[in-house]
């Protein structure tokens, strides 16, 4: 198949993709675009800065070794505590989080009889 068959097929099943979500463009399709050879496209005059996960991309919450600095995991360690502690005040508050705590109180107190009964039926 040539290359042109092939894209002729990408563009059958994306046309019939399409069909079944009532769009009227293909998907994937960009519309109002204008294909350009990369060997003729002339660069702004600016420099191109590093995008993030690049290679050339310095993270300024890690070293060069890739080691996180102290403050990165500061933050992170307090964002994880202050999420838990919300959680648990968004449960407390909820009469379905109230429900499951009483649930757990029951099944730690069935827990605790049924070893008592183990431990006397096994003379200890």
């Amino acid at each position: 198949m040539t290359s042109d068959g092939a894209h002729d097929h990408d563009q059958a099943d994306q046309t019939r993709a399409s069909a079944h979500t009532g769009d009227h463009q293909p998907i994937g399709e960009v519309v109002d675009a204008q294909i350009v050879d990369s060997d003729v496209a002339e660069t702004g005059g600016t420099p191109a800065t590093p995008c993030a996960g690049s290679p050339g991309h310095t993270d300024p919450d890690y070293t060069e070794q890739g080691v996180p600095s102290f403050d990165f995991v500061r933050d992170k360690i307090e964002k994880r505590i202050s999420t838990a502690i919300g959680s648990q005040e968004l449960a407390e508050a909820t009469s379905e989080g109230r429900g499951v705590d009483e649930m757990l109180r029951a099944r730690d107190e069935a827990a605790r009889k049924k070893l008592e009964e183990i431990r006397k039926s096994m003379g200890s």
